[in-house]
């Protein structure tokens, strides 16, 4: 699964290149990012349990960027202490389930959208301990995951809420190797998509042959493209929390790296 998250602002550029490819376009973008994002906090680790806001494209408006909180709030949650719970519960969707399962039919069926992250963390379990990984693409290019998303109006307050899960599929070769959580039926990694790919996911559904054709979108990541190393603790009293040491590479003596890759 995917509860772990890295965006850095300080690469608004390549996230406005991987969206468009025209200098014009892409310093449009940029100038929406500054706007939507002023202050926007660099994530070097951020814990889906915290519900960050994460920079993100929908289907609706796929060249403005939106600032979404992870931990999807379905529509029809009736108060704040019942979006609170069911927003721990939906950081993730799954591809196989997600037209199906109640939370999630809705935004997979109408509210698609482009989650982007410089990388993410998964652990690896060993003896009865966990070990966090960064993975990353080789290109050091941002990564782009399928979510949904969802709009929600606290009817106390009047507030909106909007928010994204990050749907997630069966994991390519390095993602087995590293998400062996013995808790979860089988490996699993986020759902990213490649650029040729990435405006296919926000194509509208009208039968169910779009369903399918979206559907046939949840592949894994081609893992050659991919590469990942330890890090430090993420959570606990070793943990450093968001700041650049984070993202820096930790040996542990109880693993060994060639055995997992």
């Amino acid at each position: 699964m995917c509860y772990d998250i890295a965006v850095m602002t300080k690469r608004r550029l390549d996230y406005a290149k991987r969206r468009v490819e025209d200098p014009d376009s892409i310093k449009e973008l940029e100038e929406e990012f500054e706007k939507q994002f002023p202050n926007f906090p660099k994530l070097y680790h951020a814990s889906g349990f915290t519900h960050p806001t994460l920079p993100c494209f929908t289907a609706a408006e796929p060249l403005r960027p939106q600032a979404l909180r992870w931990g999807l709030i379905p529509n029809w949650v009736k108060n704040a202490k019942d979006a609170a719970l069911i927003a721990n519960k939906t950081l993730n969707a799954r591809s196989e389930t997600m037209f199906d399962k109640p939370s999630f039919r809705e935004s997979a069926n109408k509210k698609r959208c482009l989650v982007y992250a410089d990388h993410f963390y998964e652990h690896h379990h060993k003896a009865g301990k966990s070990f966090p990984y960064l993975i990353k693409l080789k290109s050091n290019e941002p990564m782009i995951m399928a979510g949904l998303w969802s709009e929600w109006t606290d009817k106390e307050t009047g507030e909106v809420f909007k928010s994204v899960s990050i749907v997630t599929t069966k994991a390519n070769k390095l993602m087995a190797e590293i998400h062996n959580n013995p808790k979860i039926q089988g490996p699993r990694m986020p759902l990213l998509l490649p650029k040729e790919l990435q405006d296919n996911w926000l194509k509208p559904i009208e039968d169910t042959l779009d369903v399918e054709f979206i559907q046939e979108l949840a592949q894994p990541y081609d893992s050659t493209e991919m590469e990942a190393y330890t890090v430090g603790k993420l959570r606990g009293k070793q943990a450093v929390g968001n700041t650049p040491e984070i993202i820096k590479s930790v040996n542990y003596p109880e693993l060994s790296q060639e055995s997992l890759f």
